[in-house]
């Protein structure tokens, strides 16, 4: 589950303070949740939004609280780069320097532990929680090679699916059980208390 989630069903709404075991629950209320992954990474502290990253924290706080929860962390790279411009005018200049930051690792992260799972035996069925096509081959080894199912559920609009994904079964991520599987505004752990960020 990296970044996909996120950008498809969470960035601009009020319910980013999303209890993942509760949703999966809703979700498939007929499975037995063995486990659940998260893969992403830390954001970095740069303007606009210099708070970013302690709300970030924040929510990986409330995520540790699941028992059957683990983290894996990609990283984040921000580099300098030329990029064109969509409309350049007829005269001035047809490119720009920008920064642009690239979430790197989450996916190859995804893909090797569902191989490792699927290989151990851990499980019967797996469920992706992305739209990206770089995940083909990777589900496509875990069904055909290594006998299991898995399954995608789509957090982006259904227009949006990517019909290069072949799984068992596919589900469409709604707002509903979204809405319905927030965490407490505020939760304890060993450091103290994890207060829901504002507007999350």
């Amino acid at each position: 589950m990296p970044f996909n989630l996120y950008y498809g069903a969470l960035k601009g709404t009020s319910h980013k303070w999303l209890d993942l075991a509760a949703l999966f629950g809703r979700v498939f209320p007929r499975n037995e949740v063995h486990r659940i992954r998260y893969f992403t990474a830390r954001v970095e502290n740069r303007p606009p939004d210099f708070r970013q990253p302690e709300r970030q924290a924040a929510y990986f706080r409330a995520l540790e609280t699941i028992p059957n929860l683990s983290i894996h962390y990609g990283q984040y790279r921000t580099r300098p780069t030329q990029m064109l411009l969509a409309k350049p005018r007829r005269v001035g200049p047809r490119t720009v320097r920008v920064l642009k930051t690239e979430e790197k690792g989450s996916d190859v992260n995804l893909a090797s532990y569902l191989l490792l799972d699927a290989f151990r035996k851990d499980c019967e069925v797996a469920v992706v929680v992305s739209n990206d096509a770089d995940l083909k081959t990777p589900i496509e080894l875990a069904v055909d090679e290594l006998g299991i199912r898995v399954g995608v559920l789509n957090p982006h609009p259904s227009q949006k699916r990517s019909l290069d994904l072949r799984p068992t079964f596919f589900k469409q991520l709604r707002s509903g059980p979204i809405e319905a599987s927030q965490f407490e505004p505020v939760l304890n752990d060993k450091q103290g208390e994890i207060r829901r960020p504002d507007g999350w």
